[in-house]
């Protein structure tokens, strides 16, 4: 008798942890990885009602609840994550088009929290929290009008990618908090967005029910895809399918001086362009291709391959209007290593003069110039913003806490209570279509799916790519795992 397992079975009867909660409705979750491990792991949950909990599922001690009385914001949480490599920071957007920064050492606070503005720009404000001791929330951004529904960091850690109900993707340096580059959805608003895993492209989905493909190097949209028939809610790329050049790092621009002048929206960075163009044709070694994949309410689950021709066409397919005087005159290089950001005197939550990339991720998708800051020995404002911040010595892990089975965040107001708005400077969508921020649809290539099958009876809404499965969920509660070809894993395979 011969048994061979490959794998120990996972038994999905048995959860680790089951919570039902009163009142309001989960929305989103994340786990930190960067602090999980076998015997303990920091989860979040967002609401339906505003607030956002903290928990071990494993240790069932660790529970904490931020925005309680709703005093910081009283719209649904529509996305939340750990900032990367850090233990106790978070951001988490909601639908009133707000983002908060967190710090899971800090509290709340009794009142409703004051602001100072700390920077502003085309479409976004960011305020600091006025406070004598340190509270929560850390940063407030304002992004965009209406709803924020997602938000990715990119894989090196650097920057933030926001898509709103207003059709905007915005990518932002995180540390500088400037704005690094835009795009208009064709119509509606955008939903979803995801990073390739070198950081070089952003895949978006929305209500327009297409898939974008936008170069973060070359500030423009280089594909559309087609095939959905409702409203994209999820996209994902596939790292274990994509064929990527990882000999080089990317580059943001044709020569150094670049980099310290106004970059405009309006403008592609053709040097870059030009440059990857030669190089490329100059190799003979395997294509490089993206795949991605995408789900929508359509219940329909497609993927794309985005290849060569695409990346790097001979000729434009035609020449795109340049937006003039929508815009402000510029915005600070694509790579920057801070900004000179005033510091609030005197004040519990304290803004250094960046915030803090020690946590970040090593990239090739940065420049040069960037890691010339740091060769001398000499700390840049990228790093330590929030580090340098007062924070609390972590909780002793063993804290004797009731663990609850059955939740209730109390009773939620039903008041209409409205909180100071700023006015946000608005997009004239008049003059956008046929721009760079917004190509028609002849000005782009268009992207058929490699495949596109009706997997489920209700609308799908998660889709991730595992090395050897796929797994998707729909909104009547069901969870697939799909096998990749070859590789479906038998548990016993002879006797």
């Amino acid at each position: 008798m011969k048994m061979d397992v490959r794998k120990e079975a996972v038994d999905l009867n048995k959860p680790i942890d089951k919570r039902i909660y009163k009142g309001t409705q989960p929305t989103c979750h994340d786990f930190n990885q960067f602090t999980a491990s076998l015997e303990s792991v920091s989860l979040l949950v967002g609401f339906s009602a505003g607030q956002v909990q903290f928990l071990d599922p494993i240790k069932k001690e660790t529970s904490k609840l931020f925005n309680e009385e709703r005093l910081i914001d009283k719209m649904k949480v529509t996305c939340l994550k750990w900032i990367p490599e850090s233990e106790n920071l978070f951001l988490v957007s909601h639908a009133s088009g707000n983002l908060y920064l967190y710090n899971t050492e800090h509290s709340c606070g009794t009142a409703s929290p004051q602001y100072t503005l700390l920077k502003q720009g085309e479409g976004f404000t960011v305020y600091a929290c006025k406070s004598k001791t340190a509270r929560n929330p850390v940063v407030k951004w304002t992004i965009g009008e209406g709803a924020l529904n997602e938000f990715a960091f990119s894989p090196d850690g650097r920057y933030l990618a926001c898509v709103g109900q207003d059709g905007c993707l915005r990518i932002f340096h995180f540390d500088s908090m400037e704005l690094q580059g835009m795009m208009k959805s064709y119509f509606g608003g955008l939903i979803c967005i995801c990073w390739s895993p070198d950081g070089r492209y952003i895949v978006t989905g929305g209500e327009d029910d297409l898939v974008t493909v936008w170069s973060f190097s070359e500030c423009r949209v280089i594909a559309r895809g087609h095939g959905h028939k409702s409203w994209v809610n999820v996209v994902a790329f596939d790292p274990f399918t994509s064929s990527i050049e990882e000999d080089e790092p990317m580059e943001f621009s044709g020569s150094e001086e670049d980099l310290h002048d106004p970059v405009h929206f309006g403008r592609v960075r053709t040097s870059s362009t030009l440059s990857r163009l030669s190089k490329h044709s100059s190799k003979s070694g395997p294509s490089v291709t993206y795949r991605f994949g995408s789900v929508g309410q359509d219940t329909q689950f497609c993927l794309w391959d985005l290849t060569e021709d695409v990346l790097y066409p001979h000729q434009p397919l035609s020449r795109a209007r340049t937006l003039t005087n929508t815009f402000s005159t510029g915005i600070p290089p694509s790579v920057s290593g801070g900004s000179n950001l005033a510091t609030e005197p005197s004040t519990g939550n304290a803004i250094p003069r960046s915030l803090s990339r020690s946590n970040s991720l090593p990239h090739p998708a940065v420049t040069n110039t960037s890691k010339s800051h740091v060769s001398d020995g000499v700390v840049p404002f990228s790093i330590g913003k929030f580090a340098t911040l007062t924070l609390q010595e972590r909780k002793d892990k063993n804290a004797d806490k009731e663990h609850k089975r059955y939740h209730s965040l109390g009773n939620i107001s039903k008041s209409n209570d409205k909180i100071n708005i700023m006015s946000k400077p608005k997009l004239d969508t008049t003059r956008i279509l046929g721009t760079t921020l917004c190509p028609r649809m002849d000005e782009v290539p268009l992207l058929e799916p490699l495949v596109c099958k009706k997997i489920a009876h209700e609308r799908l809404t998660v889709l991730m790519f595992l090395e050897d499965c796929i797994i998707t969920a729909c909104q009547e509660g069901l969870i697939c795992t799909w096998a990749r070809p070859g590789k479906a894993v038998s548990f016993i395979c002879s006797i």
